[in-house]
């Protein structure tokens, strides 16, 4: 279970990844107790927390701002991301799946399958489908059964804005096309198909990242507007 500093963080980092705060602005403890109803004890960890993520930068006198990054910083760690995460698929299908670890990646995608049904994106949805994602994700890095890859493809996915704990939830048709990714991923997995395993994964963690970059540009083009 969390602890209320974790629950914090998440809902901080959250705001910040989605654009409540916008590059650049300064984050300050007594505004965001308040906006949280929570002590500064919690808010101050998180805020550390962050700062040492790369996702908030510490300035002596003015305290923590959200960090500004380039387009090409955000897709060039999504550059990497892909071809670790093209390399674990790769690496698990030579490997072949257990019947555990493919019994519970087809549990995922029957959950996703369920969540997505509706036909829209509800708010209550997001968390169980991040966790589903994630989970993933996490699972085929697992199946590579090779440490180097799980050590280094897991320190990609910490990088703020290449993580797979974030995704742009207001466009039904590019969940759905991405989960339709995850589908096909596992059908290769099991296939035993290297290659085509490698590349659905490439592509995908890939194109999410050109998603991500285009919205931060337009985060940061309504700041600078205004």
């Amino acid at each position: 279970m969390d602890t209320l500093s974790q629950a914090v963080t998440r809902r901080i980092r959250h705001w910040v990844l989605q654009g409540k705060f916008k590059p650049g602005e300064r984050l300050e403890e007594i505004p965001l107790t308040k906006l949280l109803n929570v002590s500064r004890t919690p808010v101050r960890a998180a805020l550390a927390t962050l700062g040492n993520e790369g996702l908030l930068e510490h300035q002596p006198k003015r305290g923590y701002t959200v960090r500004v990054y380039s387009y090409d910083e955000i897709l060039g760690a999504y550059e990497v991301r892909s071809v670790l995460e093209g390399l674990a698929c790769r690496k698990a299908a030579q490997n072949g799946l257990s019947e555990s670890t493919l019994r519970q990646l087809r549990a995922y995608l029957k959950a996703a399958d369920v969540i997505l049904a509706c036909g829209e994106l509800r708010p209550e949805d997001l968390a169980p489908y991040q966790e589903i994602n994630v989970g993933i994700h996490e699972c085929i890095i697992e199946a590579a059964g090779n440490s180097w890859v799980k050590r280094f493809a897991t320190q990609a996915q910490t990088t703020p804005f290449a993580s797979d704990r974030i995704m742009l939830w207001d466009d039904y048709e590019i969940i759905y096309r991405s989960h339709g990714d995850h589908h096909r991923i596992v059908d290769a997995l099991e296939a035993r198909d290297a290659p085509r395993a490698e590349d659905l994964m490439r592509e995908h963690v890939y194109y999410a990242g050109i998603l991500l970059t285009q919205n931060y540009k337009r985060l940061t083009e309504t700041m600078e507007g205004g």
